[in-house]
């Protein structure tokens, strides 16, 4: 395994995160826990979760998958060992069964309460905020919604005012983003100076190699404020596996789960990159999954890169993508396919 630090922390994470939203839903118990004995195992020491998991959120999953890895804390006594991350949800139609209100001291609070119970532990090391309190144009969604985002604000300084009570408790160690754009980073990080409060040291954020919106804007934001990407759906909900080509969609497959957002990945223009990714990958002795996982693994900006699996030997084959390194020659010919078929998913 290879090592980082959560800029800004001494906190020493795995550059392979392990994703953990398929528990309770598409995973059973035992199954969550057999995935983090072999992680861990593995040497992977950072595990990212969230309340709304697992999904598709509804009312019945809601905290199963939290529940699931306090279980194995309590059976294991391993919580020492692992960098733990879980997040808050954000308001929506798909979460309107969790809570309304949005970001707020008394919804904040409540959040942080039930996932260190869920979880059976006194604190988690790293609590983002799942997707901004405001109007954006994230998972997939290309129009800034202007017409109604101009009459949101988000109560940045109230937001992390209570984030800072939690981490004097000792209750949250730091802090971090997830589908944030460039502007509402942009002013956590401000009102964090301007306030001495705590700073959004991670982002988290979809990237893939047919999906790397990311460079647009936000790839200099991480570089020049030294505030990590934590990669998630590194293979594109399971496209960048292969599974996919020719139309093909395999029974119990993930994508089958989230069909608004695989329709970002599954277009004629993903197709081509695949299978021109698939060209490359099979010239040079790799799975597809490799050669997209070994990518995001050398990129400057990716703190780490937050892998799932619903079946052992795939989380087997996602990890071992951390031993692979892409020569020169390899990281031309992907440059090239980017420069043929430039972000095929929106």
């Amino acid at each position: 395994m290879k090592y980082t630090t959560l800029p800004n922390t001494d906190v020493k994470v795995s550059k392979i995160c392990l994703g953990t939203m398929t528990w309770g839903r598409q995973n059973t118990e035992a199954e969550g826990h057999e995935q983090m004995d072999y992680a861990l195992e593995q040497g992977v020491n950072f595990f990212d979760t969230a309340e709304l998991y697992s999904v598709p959120a509804t009312p019945e999953t809601y905290g199963a998958t939290e529940k699931i890895i306090g279980s194995w804390f309590k059976k294991t006594r391993n919580r020492e060992k692992v960098v733990l991350a879980s997040k808050i949800a954000g308001g929506g139609d798909y979460t309107a069964h969790i809570r309304t209100g949005g970001f707020n001291r008394k919804n904040i609070s409540e959040a942080i309460e039930g996932s260190l119970k869920r979880l059976q532990t006194d604190y988690i090391d790293l609590y983002q905020l799942h997707w901004p309190d405001r109007g954006v144009n994230c998972f997939g969604v290309r129009d800034y919604p202007y017409k109604t985002s101009a009459k949101e604000a988000e109560k940045h300084l109230e937001i992390l005012e209570t984030l800072n009570d939690f981490v004097k408790e000792g209750k949250i160690k730091h802090v971090g983003l997830s589908n944030e754009t460039p502007w509402g980073t942009m002013k956590y990080l401000q009102m964090s100076e301007q306030h001495n409060l705590p700073r959004m040291v991670t982002i988290q954020n979809s990237y893939s190699l047919i999906h790397r919106g990311y460079e647009v804007g936000m790839s200099e934001v991480s570089m020049r404020e030294n505030i990590g990407l934590l990669a998630y759906s590194p293979l594109a909900q399971g496209v960048l596996t292969g599974k996919y080509i020719d139309g093909k969609t395999p029974e119990g497959a993930r994508g089958t789960l989230f069909p608004r957002f695989i329709a970002r990945y599954k277009n004629e223009g993903s197709e081509k990159a695949v299978l021109e990714y698939q060209k490359i990958a099979n010239k040079h002795g790799l799975t597809l999954t490799e050669l997209s996982l070994a990518y995001i693994n050398q990129l400057p900006f990716v703190t780490s890169n937050i892998i799932g699996a619903t079946k052992m030997s795939q989380l087997k084959e996602n990890i071992n993508s951390i031993n692979i390194e892409l020569s020169d020659t390899i990281l031309e010919e992907i440059e090239a396919v980017h420069k043929a078929i430039p972000n095929p998913a929106p």
